[in-house]
Order: structure tokens, then sequence, then C-alpha cells
């Protein structure tokens, strides 16, 4: 069964002082806590083997999603002192996740994105890692982000082009984070893109509901949508 690691280790600094008390990915929206909707959306893609990560008030984490059994899943948790950034905590994940595929997300961001869909995506990295190591989920430049990250041309993430934003959704091959010595504080970019560069991450562009809650005032305008 494919697993999926949602990040939560950030600090969510631009939040504070929410986040003084609260980890971030507990703050809430809708009436749930932002990781609350992401394990019920990976659950019903189909992912039930979940992978938390966190730092900043990580018990917090553990005690309000338990084993995940309420969710119909199982979660395991990979706690960091000091936090690692993507990369690093990606890499300090692997012993979880396994030798096969699997997925990342960002738990502080809120997505209809239907991950049911990247079954084929694991399928095909699994299969021939050597010409495709990874997938992203790319979105439309929000307004915050209006420069983008990446291009995306016939399929494959590019460097050079219009730019869309990294969605902080993808499906990673476990082999280029056995490059990381564990515990290696780094980012996810621009370390990744020297697979983009040689061609072997692959992208779709997603254009349905897509927050990344990194102020009080996008964490309340999400709030009044889904409460709406």
């Amino acid at each position: 069964m494919a697993r999926a690691l949602i990040l939560a280790a950030g600090r969510g600094e631009r939040l504070r002082p929410l986040t003084d008390a609260t980890p971030k990915p507990l703050l809430r929206a809708g009436g749930k806590p932002l990781i609350e909707w992401m394990v019920e959306r990976l659950v019903a893609g189909g992912f039930r083997e979940l992978v938390v990560n966190h730092a900043h008030l990580g018990a917090r984490i553990e005690a309000a999603l338990g084993d995940g059994a309420r969710f119909g899943a199982r979660i395991r948790y990979s706690p960091e002192s000091p936090a690692l950034e993507t990369a690093g905590g990606i890499a300090r994940a692997l012993p979880l996740l396994g030798e096969a595929p699997f997925v990342v997300v960002s738990g502080d961001i809120h997505t209809d994105f239907d991950f049911a869909t990247l079954a084929p995506r694991i399928e095909a990295i699994a299969n021939d890692p050597a010409a495709q190591v990874a997938h992203f989920v790319l979105v439309d430049n929000p307004p915050w982000h209006a420069g983008g990250d990446m291009a995306l041309a016939q399929g494959r993430v590019r460097l050079e082009g219009p730019r869309l934003t990294y969605g902080n959704i993808a499906v990673f091959h476990p082999g280029p984070f056995h490059e990381i010595t564990e515990g290696t504080r780094l980012k996810l970019f621009p370390w990744m893109y020297r697979f983009v560069s040689e061609g072997r991450v692959t992208g779709e562009r997603y254009d349905g509901p897509w927050d990344n809650v990194g102020t009080a005032e996008q964490l309340a305008a999400l709030d009044r949508r889904l409460s709406g």
C-alpha cells in the first residue's frame, strides 16, 4: 500500500502569536484542524499508511491525531529536534516510508485535490526511476507568490518558461533522499532542481481549490469559506 508523508514540522512564524501555543497544522478552519482535513483527503484517495513529521509542539499533534484509527488510517510519527526543513525531514522519515515511491504533502494546505489520481504516477516512478524520480503538482501563482517557482511543458517540470507555483503536493522515489545524511537540515529547493534539470521530474497543473495558510488573514479567509 502506498504511503504518504504529511509535513507538520514548520514553526509558523508568520502566524504568531497563534502558533506560540498551537502547532500550525492544528490551527482550525471550518471547525476542524488543518491537518485533519489533509488526513481525510489522503484516506479518501486510498492512502491509509501515513507518516507525520513534527518539531514545534509535536506532542500536541500526536495527541490530536493518535494512531489514526478514527480516520481509517495508521499514523506513525517522525519527530525532529530541531526541524530539518523539507528534504531533511523526508530523509529522516525514510525508515517509516519504505523503498516504494510515496506522496509528500504539507499539513498546512487545504485543497480538494484527488489524491487517488496519483496512483499511476507512483507506479510510473516505481517502474523506471531512472527516467522519472518525482512528480509535482503545480498551481496558478497566488497573489502573494506572483513570480511562481517553476515551469511545466509537455508534462515535465522545467526551470525555464512561464512559471507556476509548487503546490506542496508531490510523489517522490526514495532514492535521492538516501544521499542526505540523516539529521541534515536541507530545504527541498534548490536541492531538487538538479533532478528537474535532468528531465526526471514530471508535473501537472491543478486548478481546483487550494489554499496555503501562511498568515492569520489567510486562515481567516479559509475559515469563512469553509464555514459558509
